[in-house]
């Protein structure tokens, strides 16, 4: 069974949903429809993993973590489940490009597949999706609003250079 739990941070609320075995979801709730039924009671096998983290996402808003270190429950096929793991390798404060990542994983020529995997990306933030760039540098898609990615990397760039 799972536990749901919304919190509110600066570029506004996140849902978190996390099985006995990590976490499963973390995405941005722009939904303001009945909020109320989202967050559900801890059960004994999930109550620490929800606990770890919302008190690793919220060090990171405060800019105190730079690095998750909760567990996760993750479906997806094989190629999603190699680009999402591949976003851990993304130094806090820098950015990187969809075709490294597709040579990072063994598909150089998978750029778009890249993509297509990041927008499926179930756990926003903490499978940093935010630092991956277009090859020219530009900022690109971002599934949660491209003010809230901007805010992420500029946020992550201010506590990487203090």
């Amino acid at each position: 069974m799972s536990t749901r739990k919304l919190i509110n941070t600066e570029i506004g609320d996140i849902f978190i949903q996390v099985s006995a075995i990590g976490v499963q979801k973390i995405k941005f709730f722009d939904n303001q429809f009945d909020k109320k039924t989202i967050n559900t009671p801890a059960n004994s096998s999930s109550e620490s993993i929800l606990n770890s983290t919302v008190y690793q996402l919220k060090e990171y808003f405060s800019g105190n973590m730079e690095k998750f270190t909760i567990p996760f429950d993750l479906s997806g096929t094989e190629f999603q489940l190699k680009v999402w793991f591949a976003l851990q390798t993304i130094p806090f404060g820098r950015t990187t490009t969809y075709g490294s990542i597709a040579s990072q994983i063994g598909f150089p020529r998978a750029s778009r597949a890249v993509g297509g995997a990041l927008n499926k990306n179930p756990i926003s933030i903490v499978l940093p999706c935010h630092r991956v760039i277009g090859a020219n540098g530009s900022l690109t898609g971002f599934g949660s609003g491209m003010e809230r990615k901007i805010w992420l990397l500029e946020h992550e760039y201010r506590k990487s250079n203090e």
